[in-house]
């Protein structure tokens, strides 16, 4: 039987994409501009059937994971990157970027406020986790936004000049659970040029979960020494069934291989077990991937501002990453909304999202995610900690078509 998708709610849809025009034609201009990097980096590299095939053990001589890396490094614009299924997740791939970055003595500054609650534990700011950069006496300071939760360039500035144990930058490109709005990449190459205006030994990394290919540049062509990211985000495509990317200078990718790895080995080492293809396919068909994404975000935010609720970017404002907020202002309505998203899921659609304790967070989080790949934020998925303003955070969609459709299922959750 078709899905329960009432009329009104389904002439609210074709209000809100009226309304949506232009923003989708901008999307698809970023997308067509990303595709044709991608496959530029495909053909310069001369990807082959060769490249697909894996290895085991050591992953020692993986042709294809050694040249995919390669075609990292040219989309990007660096010198190096490292692409690897042994990350377990983007927490791991930053913390190792920032071990690679930092010794003993040393200071990491994060110059957009607190970072996202999984890396706090990582760095020791909160717990006390072995094993995190405070327990190797690697110091931690943060420059808090401006009274208009912007960058705070000044005192960013100021901080770097003053204080020489400052080693590393760390700029997180979304919002996490923080209210304030994702950076651009052009908010990212002022930070680092004010960063780089005062000293120019500090690394500049950045977190640039969620923000592939949204925009036509990336942060390492504005400045930025290194960019990491999961690959069941954006340039995974939606077929990368794990793993994580970093992207930069080559000491600092590196000195990130030898945390990942051992020193001694590095990247040398590492097996692909077969999943050469689908990183190459998911690469390939990340530009798309992340602009249904976006459009997805987009028509869920028009749809509810015309259902009367507060959401975070606006419909009408150009995108920086996938996350869409919607604030309910109570948990009863963020609970419908999520459990509304789960029933337009292709996978466990049955199954009722309930709030738990998720490791690394401080307060319980209710989680709609009925995914393909355990995790992959680029599927549709909704998640949220339960507490004021009892906001939810969206992202994904591999197809518009579907997130659509699970947006639509949000609206009538939320009416029932």
């Amino acid at each position: 039987m078709p899905l329960q998708i009432s009329k009104e709610t389904r002439a609210l849809a074709r209000q809100a994409e009226d309304d949506l025009r232009e923003q989708f034609d901008r999307v698809d201009q970023v997308a067509q501009a990303n595709a044709e990097k991608v496959l530029d980096a495909f053909q310069t590299h001369r990807v082959s059937e060769s490249y697909f095939a894996g290895t085991t053990g050591y992953g020692y001589d993986d042709l294809g994971r050694d040249k995919l890396e390669e075609i990292y490094a040219q989309i990007f614009h660096t010198e190096d990157a490292l692409v690897r299924i042994q990350f377990i997740n983007g927490t791991h791939a930053i913390t190792c970027a920032l071990f690679g970055a930092l010794k003993p003595g040393e200071t990491l500054l994060y110059a957009v406020g607190a970072p996202y609650d999984t890396i706090q534990s990582a760095i020791g700011i909160v717990g006390n986790a072995p094993g995190s950069l405070k327990s190797y006496g690697i110091g931690y300071r943060q420059v808090e936004l401006t009274a208009d939760e912007k960058p705070d360039l000044a005192a960013i500035a100021r901080t770097v000049g003053e204080d020489p144990t400052i080693k590393a930058v760390m700029i997180q490109r979304s919002r996490g659970y923080a209210t304030r709005a994702s950076l651009s990449v052009a908010e990212i190459g002022a930070i680092c040029d004010a960063v780089h205006g005062v000293r120019r030994d500090l690394a500049i990394l950045v977190d640039n979960c969620y923000g592939e290919f949204v925009e036509t540049l990336e942060p390492t062509q504005v400045g930025a020494d290194l960019v990491v990211g999961s690959l069941i985000k954006n340039p995974g495509g939606g077929l990368a069934p794990t793993g994580g990317y970093l992207a930069g200078r080559h000491d600092l990718v590196e000195a990130a291989s030898m945390r990942l790895s051992v020193p001694g080995i590095g990247k040398e080492g590492g097996c692909s077990l077969g999943n050469n293809r689908s990183l190459y396919q998911g690469l390939f068909l990340a530009p798309h991937t992340a602009a249904q994404a976006v459009k997805t975000a987009l028509f869920a935010a028009r749809m509810m501002e015309l259902l009367g609720y507060r959401t975070d970017p606006a419909s009408t404002q150009t995108r920086h990453d996938i996350i869409q907020m919607i604030h309910f202002g109570a948990p009863e309505a963020l609970k419908k909304f999520c459990k509304g998203i789960q029933m337009g899921a292709p996978v466990d659609s049955y199954v009722t999202p309930e709030p738990w304790d998720m490791p690394g967070y401080d307060t319980p989080v209710i989680m709609a995610a009925g995914s393909f790949i355990q995790g992959a934020s680029i599927e549709l998925s909704a998640d949220g900690p339960m507490r004021e303003p009892y906001t939810a955070y969206l992202q994904g969609g591999l197809t518009y078509e579907s997130g659509k459709l699970g947006i639509l299922l949000a609206v009538e959750a939320l009416r029932s």
